[in-house]
């Protein structure tokens, strides 16, 4: 490592096969947490290359366990994390009103590591309990039209990083690698991002793929449709920049949809905001977000009718039954 760590101190850049190999190495606990840190620090300090990432994302796609649930055809509702603006939990939300209105979902997520609380700690505040086992995934899409795919599970080579990610609690590269590593490997998703540099890198890579995709960024920084400024949205057939009234609704406050300061906090917002008793602004966010997800996945459905679709899924309380069926599915 540390003949890595010197090269990557002068400022150059690994080849994809050297990025595969290191993050290969370093999950068969090769290094120890000092130098996997020193490691991770390189990154922080600069922007990560195409090729690295693509070298990180093979390493983590191999390592991975594996599930078939293309029968299904799932998207991927999942942001990088990383924005530093602590939301309440818009794409697990979001994720649930999709599969709401009829769309099947296999969602990728983690406990919060640069943020209080992220996907897995919401819904296991909820009662999800996290599963492996393809048929226990399959029932859940058959039944719940959504299944969760807890990231430390399904990629337990990891399991040696993930203390160095608390103890940093800083973004890392591992949050631009988060949506890229669901293991169902889904061909439609939507995806929020934490700069306009990693959208451009996401959009090569979905490129490659011929997948169908939404990546958003918030332009005042954002990983997620906020409606508190102006996002740009890239998908496979546009590119745009759209705000809060390009969606009919108001702009909102930072504020309005602050996730709280504990785990509990965070639960209890996304419980009120399932059961249908969320403030307009926070609402509002989530159905934006839906609505792009929506027309993700149904190609040429128009922006009206996805909001129909989310508004009649989060307020007509199909979202709620969705978590309640995918949480009696223990």
């Amino acid at each position: 490592m540390k003949e890595i760590l010197e090269y990557l101190y002068q400022h150059k850049t690994l080849t994809k096969k050297e990025a595969k190999q290191i993050l290969t190495d370093i999950a068969s606990e090769r290094y120890n947490h000092y130098e996997v840190t020193s490691f991770l620090t390189a990154f922080i300090m600069r922007n990560i290359t195409i090729e690295e990432l693509r070298g990180f994302r093979e390493a983590l796609v191999e390592l991975a366990i594996k599930v078939d649930l293309s029968d299904y055809n799932p998207m991927d509702v999942c942001g990088t994390g990383g924005d530093g603006k602590n939301t309440f939990n818009v794409s697990t939300l979001t994720s649930l009103v999709v599969a709401g209105a009829g769309i099947p979902v296999a969602k990728h997520g983690n406990y919060g590591v640069s943020s209080i609380s992220g996907s897995s700690n919401v819904l296991e505040a909820m009662g999800v309990v996290f599963h492996t086992d393809e048929s226990k995934l399959k029932q859940q899409l058959e039944k719940a039209n959504i299944c969760f795919m807890h990231a430390p599970l399904f990629h337990p080579a990891m399991k040696f990083v993930a203390p160095v990610r608390r103890e940093l609690g800083v973004k890392t590269f591992f949050n631009m690698l988060g949506p890229l590593v669901n293991p169902a490997r889904p061909k439609v998703q939507m995806t929020g991002v934490f700069s306009m540099e990693l959208a451009r890198m996401y959009q090569y890579l979905f490129q490659e793929e011929e997948m169908q995709y939404a990546i958003v960024y918030g332009l005042d920084g954002y990983d997620e449709i906020t409606l508190t400024s102006e996002t740009k949205i890239i998908t496979h057939e546009e590119e745009y920049i759209t705000d809060a009234e390009g969606f009919g609704f108001e702009k909102v406050t930072q504020q309005a949809i602050h996730g709280g300061d504990t785990i509990e906090e965070s639960a209890t917002i996304f419980k009120t905001i399932l059961d249908g008793k969320g403030t307009r602004a926070q609402n509002n966010v989530v159905l934006a977000n839906a609505a792009v997800a929506i027309s993700c996945y149904q190609n040429k459905l128009d922006r009206e009718t996805a909001l129909q679709l989310a508004e009649e899924s989060l307020l007509g309380g199909r979202a709620k039954h969705t978590l309640k069926t995918l949480i009696a599915l223990q």
